[in-house]
């Protein structure tokens, strides 16, 4: 599968394209095939770290099952904004630890914003290296900072 890394604010992302859609943006990677698809998830990635890009506008592979309903469920969470896993629970009719499994498993992070789903009581998990530090950043790169207090 054709990937390709780009540095970013918060490390080196790789981002991954199959049967011409994203399947998967991981941390760290050396991918070097710059397909038309990945060019264009590059440059959107560019623009929302540059604070000129609010969504991301690419077709995405989502996964089967619940956890490809949480990923879109995910993505109609505006920038800015959050919502808790109890939120998605009611939404989708799963129980809230199902959901928190289905964010864990996200295979597209940030494009598909599992950054903005938090606990109830807490902020949750994340899996970028830094984790939660790299969860609230992001958070704060959006503007949603003042929603953690």
């Amino acid at each position: 599968m054709p990937d390709l890394s780009i540095e970013t604010p918060y490390g080196r992302l790789t981002v991954t394209e199959e049967d011409g859609r994203i399947a998967r943006l991981a941390w760290g990677g050396d991918g070097r095939d710059a397909t038309p698809l990945l060019a264009e998830a590059a440059c959107q990635l560019a623009a929302y770290f540059a604070g000129s890009r609010r969504a991301f506008d690419l077709p995405l592979s989502f996964a089967p099952g619940l956890t490809g309903q949480v990923m879109r469920a995910m993505c109609a969470i505006p920038f800015g904004e959050t919502r808790t896993y109890g939120d998605l629970a009611k939404e989708l009719g799963a129980p809230a630890q199902a959901i928190g499994q289905a964010c864990g498993a996200n295979p597209v992070p940030i494009i598909v914003p599992c950054h903005r789903i938090l606990g109830a009581g807490g902020l949750g998990g994340f899996s970028a290296p830094g984790g939660i530090e790299t969860k609230v950043a992001l958070l704060r790169h959006e503007g949603a900072a003042s929603l953690l207090i």
